[in-house]
């Protein structure tokens, strides 16, 4: 990182590292380890960013209903509020949960991520109204011990882009609308952590099975924050039909995709998502949380790791997050994912994502062209985009 010059590194917190149990004593070792990186970070002039939850939860949680169990809530804030106590006399950017979107759509609607559930609607709704009422209680918990925090959420989504001006309008609601009853609404989980309710069509769609008491949970969930963190990767262009209805504009024969099947050459996508946020949530700064590339990297002949679809990407990307800025739009900040290649969940370590090339069999680390290029962008501040 020091080589890179990266100015900031976001890291997640393993919950069963900290709390083997999910409550009650601490695992002094796994604390110790997340100190130590921690120091180790500001000794090198890069600012910590912590993610509590990046999607596992101890054992003997889930065993007791784990999201599905009220008490939840408490055992998420108890857990942030040892964070807090260990860390937040050096941390300041904080991410209580990241990607609800899919820890509970993926792990509790499809069963493809773990803990592997299928879920009838109710029940994963009841699942993703607990998330938020424990990201809420986390941070009410990092409130009363980190001074001066900023305090965050990440969540994802496809972002929308407006095939013509025309469809700015239509644009905009689809980003938040929900089609359907899962968790791949953008807005179930913003409207009620930024205005203190669900969206309208989420409670159309659900009706009667909506949570019980779901309106009085509100004002727990509604804390305040310091800024939108957002992961986006891809965008979707949209524009209306002829009844004025929302219509998907199919991605043209041959377009690039990334090995994960994202479309890769929507870079208006992060100008969009921070202009929608903007309009219907207020003045906030704004911080790309996650963007990257997956594709099939290797050590070449001569040693180094080439990959200019990466660096291609990443340079429209954060052209497209600079047209916000140059709008006056108030940018945070901007988190390439990922450092290091990595295991990419269901995928394994068939994805590569990295800055750097990691040897799983030797873990020798290799910097690859967009490492170097990405360096250059960061010491002349996007200068070179």
């Amino acid at each position: 990182m020091k080589e890179i010059g990266v100015k900031a590194y976001r890291f997640s917190i393993a919950w069963p590292r900290v709390i083997p149990g999910g409550v009650g004593l601490a695992n002094a070792a796994g604390l110790g380890f997340y100190s130590a990186l921690v120091d180790e970070l500001l000794g090198a002039g890069i600012e910590p960013i912590v993610t509590l939850y990046h999607w596992d939860m101890p054992l003997a949680l889930y065993c007791k209903g784990g999201w599905l169990n009220r008490d939840v809530v408490g055992w998420f804030g108890q857990y942030a509020e040892l964070m807090g106590r260990t860390l937040g006399d050096r941390v300041k950017w904080w991410i209580t949960l990241n990607e609800p979107q899919c820890f509970i759509g993926q792990g509790h609607h499809s069963g493809v991520h773990a803990p592997g559930d299928r879920l009838a609607p109710r029940d994963g709704l009841l699942a993703a109204h607990h998330s938020l009422m424990a990201h809420g209680e986390a941070i009410r918990a990092l409130r009363a011990v980190v001074a001066d925090g900023m305090l965050g959420i990440a969540p994802t989504s496809t972002s929308r882009i407006p095939l013509r001006q025309a469809d700015e309008a239509i644009a905009a609601r689809e980003f938040f609308a929900t089609r359907h009853k899962d968790a791949w609404s953008l807005a179930l989980f913003t409207d009620p952590v930024y205005l203190g309710h669900y969206p309208s069509d989420v409670v159309s769609l659900y009706g009667e099975e909506m949570p019980e008491g779901y309106e009085e949970d509100m004002q727990g969930i509604c804390e305040p924050l310091d800024y939108y963190g957002y992961n986006c990767y891809t965008g979707s262009r949209v524009t209306a039909g002829v009844d004025g209805e929302c219509v998907q504009v199919p991605p043209r024969p041959g377009a690039p995709i990334a090995t994960l099947k994202w479309l890769v050459l929507e870079e208006d996508a992060l100008y969009w998502a921070v202009r929608f946020f903007m309009e219907r949530y207020g003045c906030k700064p704004f911080m790309v949380t996650e963007n990257g590339f997956a594709s099939h990297d290797w050590v070449s002949l001569d040693g180094k790791v080439h990959d200019p679809q990466r660096i291609d990407y990443t340079a429209r990307n954060l052209r497209s997050l600079r047209r916000a800025a140059a709008e006056g739009y108030p940018v945070a900040g901007y988190l390439h994912w990922s450092l290091m290649d990595n295991f990419e969940w269901t995928h394994g370590y068939s994805a590569r994502l990295g800055l750097i090339h990691v040897d799983y069999e030797t873990q020798q680390r290799t910097l690859k062209d967009s490492a170097y290029w990405y360096a250059q962008v960061i010491a002349e501040n996007g200068r070179n985009l």
